[in-house]
């Protein structure tokens, strides 16, 4: 890799490479429709929760179905929560093996600046919470809640106001938000497991194992039959969730395992040429509509259905310190994390931002982070129970805070449409019509920290 002109700046947020680049784009166009779909859901769920007819929401929400001798017997809520989210997670899994295998975040220099400030992002918010909340032992537990990203309802943001972010700064959204659902699922593992049952923990390796010698040989044993894979990998994946769930462990924490356990790079078979997507490449397609279409929608429409009880019931859940350290970690703290860090990061390496980019483009995904949904929904009902005043309160800040993120940043990424447009014309000009926009063939990459600098070719 050349070294940049003496006397040159490195540079950060540059676009990265093309295949990237359309790799991040088809994700998020389905996370388009998914967070349209969550926020249709969201909205259901709060009409029906507040409305004469909350008691059928509610009964529904709590009806219970499944096996109790395998710890089974769950609420539709809860299915929704510890089995519908698994799903979620098990991409997340696929995402983040993917980005450190062979995206560009395998690159050290690449990934440096979205997982700091991803980290940034989350010890923030955390600490602001937990000084709300000191004096209260009982609300300090929930301060992991606005430690994460929701990557659907931030895009679906993206739709409505019609901001066309360029490539680097989609890279820089998908990056911390992954990264913060890896350090959120963390936090659950560690922190919100109780009453851990060493026997079916350990029994869950077994298919685990399986599950991951199948997965990495499924060419040799499967050959292009993607549908045997199917039917033999995923009840040893069902297994696994139901092993994991019955240790105490949340079981959301097995569909992350899962998914880091699928191979990334396309396997040869029997010797020859490698032939075929992969089967995280395979297992991603198939299984990205599930989760944003029902998955997501699902769990946010038992989760987010909370009795606001009039103005009122509104005004006592926002005197709540749990309510106050969400809201304000969420809109202030997350910002602050993000775009700090990477200012210092830019400071401690003696790099500046990418050309293509301004600082308020940071500060604008810095506040479109701060739409902290899904994850946080889950962590408030891991932190004090579903139907506790502490978990209610929690939820209704959390959809105060992620509309006031969502209004902020949308007024601060629509200031720059134009420049977007500009930018979104750059990358996908053509003019020799070789199927490759030219800016990606004319640039070439530099040493740098974050991303991919554009220095044309001598």
């Amino acid at each position: 890799m050349p070294l940049p002109p003496a006397g040159a700046r490195p540079s950060i947020l540059g676009r990265g490479s093309y295949s990237e680049s359309l790799r991040i784009g088809a994700i998020l166009r389905k996370e388009t429709v998914g967070g349209a779909l969550l926020v249709v859901a969201t909205v259901i769920a709060l009409v029906w929760a507040n409305s004469p007819a909350s008691e059928s929401y509610f009964a529904l929400r709590d009806f219970k179905i499944g096996y109790e001798p395998w710890h089974l017997e769950l609420s539709l809520g809860a299915w929704a929560a510890d089995g519908l989210l698994a799903i979620f997670f098990f991409l997340v899994g696929l995402e983040l093996k993917r980005e450190f295998v062979a995206g560009d975040l395998r690159e050290f220099s690449k990934s440096v600046v979205p997982i700091t400030a991803a980290v940034g992002g989350v010890v923030v918010p955390a600490l602001i919470y937990a000084l709300v909340n000191a004096a209260s032992p009982e609300t300090l537990r929930g301060w992991a809640i606005p430690t994460a990203t929701d990557i659907a309802f931030a895009v679906a943001v993206l739709a409505i106001i019609g901001s066309h972010l360029p490539g680097a700064l989609r890279i820089f959204l998908l990056t911390l938000a992954v990264v913060d659902d890896l350090i959120a699922i963390t936090i659950i593992a560690v922190f919100y497991s109780t009453d851990i049952q060493p026997a079916p923990l350990f029994m869950a390796l077994i298919p685990l194992g399986v599950y991951a010698f199948l997965a990495q040989k499924y060419r040799r044993f499967f050959g292009t039959r993607a549908a045997a894979a199917w039917l033999i990998l995923l009840p040893l994946g069902v297994v696994t969730w139901a092993l994991v769930h019955a240790s105490g462990i949340h079981a959301t924490v097995a569909g992350v395992l899962l998914g880091l356990a699928v191979p990334v790079i396309r396997s040869k078979a029997s010797g020859g040429p490698t032939a075929g997507p992969g089967l995280s490449e395979i297992f991603e397609h198939r299984f990205r509509p599930i989760s944003a279409g029902i998955a997501v929608p699902v769990f946010a429409f038992f989760s987010a259905g909370v009795a606001l009880g009039g103005w009122d019931g509104l005004a006592s859940a926002m005197t709540d310190p749990v309510a106050a350290g969400i809201i304000i970690a969420l809109v202030v703290g997350k910002p602050v994390g993000i775009l700090t860090t990477t200012w210092l990061l830019t400071k401690a390496t003696r790099a500046a931002l990418d050309k293509s980019l301004a600082w308020i483009d940071v500060l604008g995904v810095s506040m479109l982070a701060g739409i902290g949904f899904t994850v946080s929904l889950l962590v408030a009902e891991l932190s004090f129970g579903q139907g506790n005043p502490h978990d209610d309160h929690a939820k209704v800040a959390i959809l105060a805070a992620s509309l006031v993120a969502a209004l902020l940043a949308a007024a601060v990424l629509s200031t720059r449409n134009r420049h977007y447009r500009m930018a979104e014309a750059e990358e996908t000009a053509d003019a020799n019509n070789d199927g490759i926009p030219d800016v990606y063939q004319q640039d070439k990459p530099q040493n740098n920290v974050g991303g991919a600098a554009n220095q044309p070719k001598p």
